[in-house]
């Protein structure tokens, strides 16, 4: 994330009618706010800067679980400087630098507290080192395990919606998103797979250092790294470089024993295969080119990771949902259009998660109607028939911060039914030029509930706000009422 910045290059501003050499006071440096702003997480992220680049070197050894990392954090002042907070959860910190200059700093909870040796000021461009170490914290809710996940061979990071910090020092919003590059060393013979375009790997006394590098910015928590044993494979398609990693024990494991078919391996080979032919179908739906140089997915079996993740340029994704083709290319749709919504467009609060869900879902539906088996107004009718009374509950354009309401269900399936009430309201011609609009123009920025009905209202020339409070903020089944 990139702000112009006016820099005062005058230290005193002399006002008509004072006496000569005399002056109004500076502010002093203060320090930056211990949380970006989000009520639903209010020690989430910082204020007080941006962070322009995350360069981060670990080094990971399974037999441990310890890590022992170095991260850099480029940023840039906004606003005058005495101490400033990084996220950063359980891990031991051994030192801290800003500049040249070693810092002072001190653990409060989840932030990291750090005083440079000297303030800085608005629109200084600032380099904080981090030294540290320890076990990376998993994360448990009530919807399973999240965060640094430790496998079998290794581990496998999801950091939604703030995981991030577990595994290294942070500003850990989407709000705040950055470059990033990642050195992961291992034990030879394991992979490390991060986002990005890999740069090379390098083998010395039993350790291999993997280099990946992510130049186009990203929130915190759609940074992954996967360790283990992985069969990884680079191909290009359409201007595209692709790296996809499958966990070996795949291609033994059956979903449905009861019946013959397939191992999990086996379809989640063939659907990664599509994965081309998915970012064509998904580029005429928003209306632009896939965004990112670099694509691709992982898939690791681990019995306590049992979701899908659209980290950025290469999701990750449990074995559970390669039971069959259909299933299989789903979820693939689904994390493949978050790269548009989600990661290219990132929400500025956690309560328009809707946008994120309900757009990738949608997309789902999108490809199901490409492949002939259902239109997206069947599933909404199917939806609006079946579902249970308690699926009507949630205010899904507010759901709160638990994590059990930020992503429930309710929030995939009735984003979804919102977007296909708003098409049918409007019609397919306004519909579609809405969304490539809402791509358009929200480009690598942060977008909320707001700026999309404003824009859809702009584009289809409708007053829509009645429309999306019954969908988005009313409980209770809208197609029951019409």
């Amino acid at each position: 994330m990139s702000r112009k910045l006016s820099l005062l290059t005058a230290t005193t501003v002399v006002v008509l009618g004072l006496s000569p050499g005399v002056a109004l006071a500076e502010e002093p440096p203060a320090p930056g706010a211990p949380g970006i702003g989000d009520p639903y997480f209010p020690l989430d992220g910082n204020g007080g800067y941006d962070v322009l680049h995350y360069d981060l070197d670990v080094r990971y050894d399974p037999a441990t679980d310890v890590l022992d990392g170095v991260a850099t954090i480029t940023a840039r002042a906004l606003q005058d400087l005495s101490g400033f907070n990084l996220d950063l959860e359980g891990m031991e910190v051994r030192s801290v630098r800003v500049g040249s200059a070693e810092a002072t700093w001190a653990r409060e909870g989840g932030e990291l507290v750090i005083t440079p040796a000297k303030p800085l000021r608005a629109g200084q461009r600032f380099a904080a080192t981090v030294t540290y170490d320890g076990v990376p914290q998993t994360l448990t809710d009530a919807l399973g395990t999240s965060g640094f996940m430790h496998t079998d061979d290794g581990a496998i990071v999801a950091g939604q919606p703030d995981g991030a910090a577990t595994w290294f020092p942070a500003n850990d919003h989407p709000r705040d998103a950055a470059s990033v590059d990642v050195r992961a060393t291992v034990p030879a013979g394991l992979e490390a797979v991060s986002n990005g375009v890999l740069r090379g790997s390098r083998t010395a006394d039993g350790w291999t250092t993997w280099e990946w590098r992510a130049r186009e910015p990203m929130a915190t928590y759609l940074v992954t790294l996967a360790i283990g044993e992985f069969d990884l494979r680079e191909y290009r398609a359409g201007g595209i470089r692709f790296w996809d990693a499958l966990d070996p024990d795949l291609f033994t494991l059956d979903l449905d024993p009861e019946t013959e078919g397939p191992s999990a391996g086996a379809v989640a080979e063939a659907s990664l295969a599509r994965q081309p032919e998915i970012i064509d179908f998904l580029s005429g739906v928003f209306g632009s080119r896939y965004p990112f140089r670099a694509a691709g997915g992982i898939v690791d079996d681990h019995p306590e990771f049992q979701f899908a993740l659209e980290t950025q340029t290469r999701p990750i994704y449990a074995s559970v949902f390669f039971t069959d083709p259909v299933s299989g290319d789903l979820v693939v749709v689904h994390e493949l259009a978050h790269q548009w919504i989600g990661d290219l467009l990132r929400i500025d609060e956690w309560r328009h998660i809707w946008l994120n869900e309900g757009f990738a879902t949608y997309a789902e539906w999108l490809w199901l109607e490409r492949e002939g088996l259902q239109t997206p107004q069947e599933v909404f009718d199917n939806i609006a028939a079946d579902a249970p009374p308690e699926f009507w509950d949630l205010t899904i354009g507010d759901p709160g911060p638990a994590t059990e309401d930020l992503f429930d269900i309710a929030v995939y399936y009735r984003g979804a039914m919102t977007l296909q009430a708003l098409r049918n309201e409007v019609g397919d011609e306004a519909f579609f030029a809405i969304i490539e609009q809402w791509v358009a123009s929200q480009a690598g920025g942060t977008v909320s509930t707001e700026e999309f009905v404003a824009l859809a209202e702009k584009v289809s020339g409708q007053q829509l706000d009645e429309l999306f409070q019954r969908w988005l903020f009313t409980p209770g089944n809208p197609t029951a009422a019409g």
